[in-house]
């Protein structure tokens, strides 16, 4: 694994995709242990105005804070280990395991940005790994926009418009997908049974804790430890 390069592309992009990642046996192991938690109809863990202002539809679920030692082996990879210190640089931390399910028939997530960019060199790094595919039958394709990391604010406006220059991710099994917390991406519309995703977060060194505290919308800015828009922005 060339790590000096993929880290060069990651700062660079914003973004980075690295497919087969992980090995299939792993993939499905995870891929039961997550269906077998949610079954077939969870319950929505935001309140209702979240759900409606945000147009993000996802149950979250933190299984190694349940105790749940399935997810270790990744969070341990030595690989992903090596990765990611080449991009945060020594010093950085884990923060926690996140499994993000979406069901049918729901809308994904609207543009956003994972924490504020108001100082370019506080931010998380999204580690997303996928046990399942991402096909266009299924939906909830990732959408990015590149190097939107370095063009700070998400702009307001329509919270699912298009952006020209926007990329569509389609991670298949074993994929690894690294995610600057800065960068402009969505999630597209469940068509299919459900879709779900894992993401490791991490940061830097002397990077707050509650980083992630404040996402970014292009309609509002949210607060998630209080339930809270803590800004509305202009959609017109």
């Amino acid at each position: 694994m060339e790590t000096t390069m993929l880290a060069s592309k990651f700062e660079r992009d914003g973004y980075l995709v690295i497919e087969d990642f992980f090995e299939p046996s792993l993939m499905d192991h995870l891929d039961q242990v997550i269906r077998d938690y949610y079954g077939e109809n969870p319950d929505f863990w935001h309140d209702d105005e979240f759900l409606e202002k945000s147009q993000t539809e996802v149950v979250p679920w933190f299984p190694q804070q349940e105790g749940v030692r399935d997810f270790d082996p990744i969070d341990n990879d030595p690989r992903l280990t090596e990765l990611t210190r080449a991009i945060l640089r020594d010093g950085w931390a884990s923060q926690y395991c996140m499994v993000m399910f979406s069901k049918q028939g729901t809308a994904g997530q609207a543009w956003h940005q994972d924490c504020p960019p108001d100082n370019r060199d506080v931010y998380n790094l999204n580690r997303l790994v996928y046990t399942s595919g991402i096909t266009d039958e299924v939906g909830g394709q990732t959408v990015i926009v590149p190097r939107s990391h370095r063009r700070g604010l998400l702009p307001a406006g329509d919270p699912i418009g298009e952006f020209e220059g926007q990329v569509v991710l389609r991670p298949r099994k074993g994929t690894l997908v690294l995610l600057h917390g800065h960068t402009w991406h969505r999630v597209l519309p469940i068509t299919g049974a459900y879709r779900f995703s894992t993401n490791y977060r991490a940061a830097p060194a002397g990077t707050p804790d509650d980083v992630t505290d404040v996402a970014i919308y292009r309609n509002m800015r949210y607060r998630f430890s209080t339930s809270s828009v803590v800004e509305e922005r202009p959609t017109a």
